[in-house]
């Protein structure tokens, strides 16, 4: 007798088992295709099992079998073991405060407003230094949230989108990653092609240069050597930077894109849960604010006006999000499937965005490129002790939002 998941003891014949774990380790078994007509079945982790002689491991390697072999989907289920027809896909009509919910987008721009100028007016006006303890403090904190919310936060709603029931079965159960690589290859190559441009066109710049010393100083050797420039100049150039704008507005647009998806999904929430998921919404911008505001003040060659733009854009979206919220709230079904699809997309491509962005031109640039390479002890210390608080921060807040 083996006991069974219901924990009910079980017959068990060693032959008959044998037999039975043979035939279904094979995908191709006969009884095995004819019960599968009309159902989507597949293979997760198709390990080749290994059979134990031993009688005593023979009811742990039916178990191991059992895992082992393929499962199979009913039409409409899908791998939550849910299906369209059992899940309540119809919208649900509510009555919704909205008095609290215009007050509360007021309060979100402020929020915002505050976190995202912060950074920049200090620098502006009080004379921060980039390079300090504060900034240092900040810079890396603000690392923290963002690694932390492309994964925790983006990619875990992603993920949660496709499998909703209402949605039905996916033909490709990796959709939410694939999108998330598309995202970050496209980022990718957006700032590879304009690394390029800008190579060449500097390469340009610099034989015009040449030519022109050259010509100025008829053929006087001594001053064209002293005039050329360097040949690091031109490799230093060729070197990422943080304060390059387009690496800059790459980050922003991934928080934007999900900024506005945060903003419309606030204000649709149900009143019982809407002062907790405000509170938790207004700390996530917050952080993502400063985040932004830091390295936006770190654009030494961009102007103040357009600093200010690009934070007066985060500071908008998400009460634009909500105003929008606002205008659909009595026509917005979160269970339609179009919607399911559109916002699971919209979370898993700025999820692919933030990773490249958060490990290859902040996390790994910061410590492994810049200023934290050498610097001293307390530096380091209160850098990697903000990149952790901030990761961690904004993990707590993925258990409400």
């Amino acid at each position: 007798f083996c006991y069974g998941p219901d924990s009910e003891e079980t017959l068990f014949a060693p032959e008959a088992a044998a037999a039975a774990i043979q035939t279904g380790a094979s995908s191709e078994g006969e009884d095995e295709e004819s019960s599968s007509e009309g159902r989507d079945c597949h293979f997760h982790a198709g390990v080749e099992f290994v059979f134990q002689s031993d009688a005593l491991n023979m009811c742990t390697d039916i178990q191991k079998a059992l895992r082992r072999t393929r499962h199979c989907l009913e039409p409409g289920e899908t791998e939550g073991g849910l299906s369209a027809s059992a899940a309540a896909c119809e919208k649900i009509d509510r009555s919704y405060d909205k008095p609290i919910r215009i007050g509360t987008l007021f309060v979100m721009l402020f929020t915002s407003s505050l976190a995202v100028f912060g950074p920049i007016l200090l620098v502006r006006f009080a004379h921060v230094h980039p390079g300090g303890y504060i900034f240092t403090v900040l810079k890396q904190f603000g690392t923290g949230v963002i690694i932390s919310t492309s994964l925790v936060h983006l990619l875990t709603h992603a993920e949660l989108m496709f499998k909703n029931p209402c949605l039905g079965p996916l033909k490709y159960e990796s959709t939410t990653t694939a999108i998330v690589m598309a995202g970050a290859f496209l980022t990718f190559l957006l700032q590879y092609s304009s690394f390029r441009l800008t190579d060449a066109r500097s390469k340009t710049v610099l034989s015009k240069s040449d030519s022109q010393h050259a010509e100025s100083i008829n053929g006087d050797t001594s001053v064209k050597s002293s005039q050329s420039p360097a040949p690091t100049a031109l490799h230093n150039h060729r070197m990422p930077k943080l304060d390059d704008p387009l690496s800059v507005l790459i980050l922003e647009a991934g928080i934007i894109f999900h900024s506005a998806i945060i903003g419309v999904t606030l204000v649709v929430a149900g009143d019982s849960f809407y002062r907790i998921l405000v509170v938790v919404i207004i700390f996530h911008q917050m952080f993502e604010g400063l985040a932004l505001g830091v390295r936006i003040s770190h654009l030494t060659t961009t102007i103040m006006l357009k600093k200010l733009l690009m934070a007066s854009a985060f500071a908008l979206i998400t009460p634009l999000g909500m105003a929008i919220g606002l205008g659909v709230l009595d026509t917005f079904n979160g269970k339609d499937r179009s919607t399911i699809i559109a916002i699971g997309t919209l979370d898993a491509f700025s999820a692919g965005i933030l990773l490249w962005t958060g490990f290859v031109q902040m996390w790994s640039f910061d410590w492994l490129y810049g200023d934290l390479r050498d610097a001293g002890a307390v530096k380091t210390g209160l850098g990697m002790f903000a990149l952790i608080s901030g990761m961690v921060l904004m993990s707590l807040l993925g258990k409400w939002a």
